[in-house]
């Protein structure tokens, strides 16, 4: 069946580096608000005309707005007129974010003896906001051509992923092996990793890499110990919040991650927050662990017995309770007391009246 398409033939130049950095990050209204925008390039908007034309409202637009300007892809220009609207001044030439044009490598290097990659059970890696870097360019990666560890791991990766790579994923893998001296062994891992997670995107696996260089991981071994650790520490927090029927969610993945990796906290210590927070709030929150857990941090905690420690002086703190002040004299018994036995005289009284001695 032949599709034929009834559009006239002008169109809008989209960069390929809004493609593939910045297109899958962002929700389908950003992306139509950038594309309505480009589309009349050079032209200035406002606000209410581009609510009119997608039917969004105009809260929606400004939202997308501020996301790309945060980008940095968009600049904003602001009316200064009593009721003020906000206008978009020319978007960036396409050509200012295309970059070098991406090699094709869409070809499968030599064969190579496969590996099959491990069981091991690994969840989704934290999320990260993917590190701004610089592009690997079609020369730097015609480089790497004759390097046999490389070709191997573009084949490895490929036979992981079950795809053969685009420029943009070569350009990716060129770019952690040379550019940012991963190893091997290390990236073969990082491919193990995120399959085996669920994740076959390259965007995610660039997002993973570039999180394990920051934390100095130099070798599988490093990187493995790492996620086993983390995902065992993981699964104790599900359990401890009764949460065994679900997997974490994002956020509570990067809360987790955190306690785990940039606290440094044990497991123990960890659980030990999980159960103050069930104590205290009776449902799983991992949002009041987390203050806990920061307080902790703050207060130099390493082990149990310092949680402990902690909990003395905040014992310590609290207010004394008040002494309890005598009670005031009373006015009656306000004089000078006498020594006078006043009895002894009144008998001796009554005694002389009826006539005993």
């Amino acid at each position: 069946m032949e599709a034929i398409c009834s559009f006239r033939i002008e169109g809008t130049i989209v960069a390929n580096e809004f493609i593939d950095r910045y297109m899958a990050a962002a929700s389908g209204e950003y992306v139509k608000v950038y594309l309505y925008l480009l589309r009349h390039q050079p032209n200035q908007m406002e606000v209410n005309q581009i609510a009119d034309a997608l039917d969004y409202t105009e809260s929606d637009v400004k939202r997308a707005l501020a996301y790309w300007e945060k980008a940095g892809i968009l600049q904003q220009k602001k009316d200064l007129a009593p009721s003020p609207t906000v206008s978009i001044s020319a978007l960036p030439e396409p050509a200012a974010l295309t970059g070098p044009e991406e090699p094709d490598c869409r070809k499968a290097p030599p064969a190579a003896p496969a590996q099959d990659p491990a069981a091991t059970g690994l969840s989704d890696a934290a999320a990260h906001s993917l590190s701004k870097r610089p592009l690997y360019s079609q020369e730097q990666v015609n480089r790497l051509a004759d390097d046999e560890d490389f070709s191997q791991l573009l084949y490895i990766a490929q036979k992981y992923m079950d795809k053969v790579f685009t420029p943009r994923e070569c350009e990716v893998f060129a770019y952690l092996y040379d550019g940012l001296g991963m190893a091997v062994e290390l990236l073969e891992y990082l491919v193990e990793f995120c399959v085996q997670s669920g994740h076959s995107n390259i965007r995610y696996i660039e997002t993973v890499g570039l999180n394990w260089h920051e934390r100095g991981f130099a070798t599988a071994d490093e990187a493995r110990s790492f996620a086993d650790s983390f995902i065992k520490g993981s699964y104790a927090v599900m359990r401890c919040f009764g949460l065994t029927d679900r997997k974490p969610g994002d956020a509570e993945k990067r809360m987790m991650e955190k306690w785990f990796s940039v606290y440094g906290f044990s497991r123990e210590l960890v659980l030990e927050a999980c159960n103050r927070t069930m104590e205290a709030t009776h449902t799983p929150s991992f949002r009041y662990a987390d203050k806990i857990l920061a307080e902790w941090k703050k207060g130099g905690v390493k082990t149990l017995q310092d949680v402990m420690k902690l909990d003395e002086e905040h014992r310590g703190k609290k207010a004394p309770k008040a002494v309890k002040k005598p009670a005031p004299a009373n006015p009656f018994h306000n004089f000078e007391q006498r020594d006078t036995d006043y009895d002894s005289m009144v008998l001796n009284q009554v005694k002389s009246w009826i006539g005993q001695p």
